[in-house]
């Protein structure tokens, strides 16, 4: 028998299941892999890839010489497994076409990302824009949610190609392990995602210590014209009895005329430095 049904009707279809099997589905005792001497259970997130809002899904998967049941936590979950299943000649083909169908369009989600995580960046280098950390925070998110979702499946496919019970033929393994060379391919482009995400976090932070250092230097070439101004200031406000400066008719223009002085030879030498 192949169907696809809800958790809680597990007991309807004891006379399928094996009694240790239904126990643990019906308690909730199910373990990511169970592989026994007759039959194999698992349980896996089944994320929506598309709708990252969208929370997982639980299904748990029941697999013996006879039968194949789909056992579903939520209805948007039994109405995905119902649209991805379809009843084949044997239940490992079954089994192969449904996980077939679960990754049918996953390249092309990730390339989405990808050209959408590139033309963040793009416009970050464009134009600062200050919700680009969110952007960075969202992206990361996102990423190690399909992470260890790809890893949970790498897992589930690793242990399907063991076949330690013997339920699948060889052909049955072959197929397996095509899916099992393309979860690991998608579960690589994840991880090179997020490192491509870091080296952007990285970058970002990278730009804002720049412009930080750059409004630093402007502070202190600032300081660096004033400064002689303040000593010539200081020295001058003294207002000691015998200052020859002070009874000199020019000596206010004089003063005036050494600070703008000052200030000009300052300035041209910064920026023969390059520091303005």
């Amino acid at each position: 028998m192949q169907k696809v049904i809800y958790m809680d009707e597990a007991g309807q279809y004891a006379e399928y299941i094996a009694p240790k099997a239904e126990r643990c589905i019906s308690q909730g005792l199910t373990d990511t892999f169970e592989c026994y001497k007759n039959y194999t259970l698992f349980i896996f997130p089944m994320y929506d890839i598309h709708k990252s809002s969208q929370a997982a899904d639980q299904v748990v998967v029941y697999i013996d010489h006879e039968d194949l049941i789909f056992l579903c936590e939520t209805q948007h979950g039994y109405e995905r497994v119902t649209g991805m299943f379809a009843k084949e000649e044997t239940n490992e083909r079954a089994l192969w076409g449904f996980f077939q169908n679960l990754l049918k369009h996953d390249m092309d989600n990730l390339e989405d990302i990808e050209c959408e995580v590139a033309d963040a960046e793009m416009a970050a280098m464009v134009r600062f824009h200050s919700d680009y950390i969110r952007k960075i925070i969202a992206y990361r998110k996102e990423l190690l949610r399909l992470k260890r979702y790809y890893e949970q499946l790498d897992t589930i496919m690793d242990s399907l190609i063991l076949n330690e019970n013997k339920l699948f033929t060889e052909e049955g393994i072959c197929r397996f392990t095509i899916l099992a060379r393309r979860t690991t391919r998608y579960l690589g482009n994840v991880l090179n995602l997020r490192d491509y995400v870091t080296q952007m976090r990285e970058a970002y932070q990278s730009q804002i210590d720049i412009e930080q250092n750059n409004l630093m230097r402007l502070f202190t070439v600032i300081t660096a014209i004033f400064m002689p101004l303040t000593l010539m200031t200081g020295w001058y406000g003294m207002n000691f009895a015998y200052m020859p400066e002070m009874q000199w008719r020019y000596a206010y223009p004089v003063f005036a005329g050494a600070s703008a002085l000052v200030c000009t030879v300052l300035l041209i030498f910064f920026k023969k430095k390059g520091w303005i």
